[in-house]
């Protein structure tokens, strides 16, 4: 009986039983709407994902890990600093794109309900989107028709210069020089 001496056995123990359980509940709900057994998958599922903590018990052991948990405790303080940079650069570019580009509701990619630069809000989330690499040249084409192009005023009519420098921008600062920035302050 000397399994259960050790606090992480008793921590595996307790997951593989609820996970059991969650199988079980799973398995005879029967009232199809979920009822009060719709939440135990979900615990279950957390506390499976909980059990991965036991590689922390490692980082005790190894000098190698220890030396890279030291580096990312080190860097912490220099990422937030970048970190904030990237959000004040994402706050201002959100608040030129409202501005610019605010009577641009149909295209490929924007629409009317969530990817569009309506309010502050919508801009915001979508430049974030755009950054990750994102489709980010349909949303760039379709803020840069013009009347030569067919558009409808007030509906998808942009400025095509300024919208290939915008989005040519968004994606060299966030995208390049923010993600290296990252990876310089860590190495």
């Amino acid at each position: 009986m000397t399994y259960f001496n050790n606090a992480w056995n008793k921590f595996d123990f307790f997951v593989v039983s609820a996970s059991i359980g969650d199988v079980f509940l799973e398995a005879f709900d029967f009232s199809g709407s979920g009822g009060f057994l719709s939440v135990a998958p979900k615990v279950a599922r957390v506390m499976r994902v909980l059990r991965v903590t036991r590689i922390l018990r490692l980082a005790g052991k190894a000098k190698s890990l220890q030396a890279i948990l030291q580096t990312i405790t080190f860097s912490i303080p220099a990422l937030a600093n970048v970190f904030f940079l990237l959000m004040l650069i994402y706050f201002m570019l959100s608040v030129l794109a409202n501005f610019t580009f605010y009577q641009i509701t149909s295209g490929d990619v924007i629409d009317p309900d969530y990817k569009n630069f309506k309010d502050f809000y919508s801009s915001f989330v979508l430049l974030f989107a755009l950054s990750t690499g994102e489709d980010w040249n349909k949303v760039m084409f379709d803020c840069s028709r013009t009347k030569a192009d067919g558009c409808v005023e007030g509906i998808n009519c942009g400025s095509k210069a300024f919208s290939l420098i915008f989005f040519m921008m968004l994606v060299l600062v966030c995208s390049y020089v923010m993600l290296n920035l990252f990876i310089l302050v860590i190495i």
